[in-house]
């Protein structure tokens, strides 16, 4: 079971690979900053950490997967893709929490998806192009649970689902993100002052699923997720 786990994850990295140097993606990924920028403005989210029983592992990979992408800017056209910086999470992340197939689970580099839920967040106050972008299957929270609104998420699953957001701006920018005790919070810096995007949401329930829109001030559908309501 193992062996064919890893062969179909090496097949999902080769389809990935193949269709970014067909599309020339390959070669618009974002890199590490070699110089100094100046950042003369930003714009600013934070979000709780909320206990768990893998409260520490989860701080622990936050904090890694933080580090790792406050080393990255995108210039002009760049793309920021989460997998690119973060790497297989095999290696380094400790078990923490996670969501596979409508089941909650330990898993290697388990929480992470905080950290791709609140850059997604605050990609779209800025109104940057989401390229690619994947909700959770299923709403496992209740209020005091839950760290981000629905709608705001963004799960990530190395091989499979990734988080790609374009630079569509004229100038640099970066995300900037540290863990303060219970506490994440990203700072998206650039060269120039970025308009906040004015969000609103529309929801729509049944007794099996909700279904949330995310619209700007113009109406305009930013995206569209179904989440299965957790009854148990």
């Amino acid at each position: 079971m193992i062996i064919v786990k890893k062969l179909k994850l090496q097949r999902k990295l080769f389809i990935r690979f193949f269709n970014d140097l067909r599309s020339k993606n390959h070669f618009k990924f974002a890199t590490k900053q070699k110089s100094e920028i100046l950042y003369n403005s930003s714009i600013s989210l934070s979000q709780e950490i909320k206990p768990s029983e893998t409260f520490e592992n989860k701080i622990f990979n936050l904090s890694l997967a933080s580090n790792k992408i406050s080393e990255y800017y995108i210039l002009p056209n760049e793309i920021f893709s989460f997998w690119k910086i973060i790497g297989n999470p095999n290696y380094n992340y400790k078990k923490g929490r996670t969501l596979q197939n409508g089941q909650i689970k330990e898993e290697i580099g388990g929480g992470i998806c905080q950290v791709s839920g609140i850059i997604y967040n605050i990609s779209l106050i800025a109104g940057l192009e989401i390229l690619e972008r994947y909700n959770h299957s299923v709403d496992i929270y209740n209020e005091e649970t839950r760290f981000a609104p629905l709608g705001f998420d963004a799960t990530v699953v190395f091989g499979y689902k990734d988080l790609r957001i374009k630079n569509n701006f004229a100038f640099p920018i970066k995300f900037e993100i540290g863990v303060y005790e219970n506490q994440i919070k990203v700072n998206l810096l650039s060269t120039e002052k970025i308009e906040e995007v004015e969000l609103f949401t529309e929801s729509i329930s049944n007794d099996e699923y909700i279904s949330v829109k995310v619209l700007d001030k113009n109406k305009k559908i930013l995206n569209s997720s179904q989440y299965k309501i957790n009854i148990s």
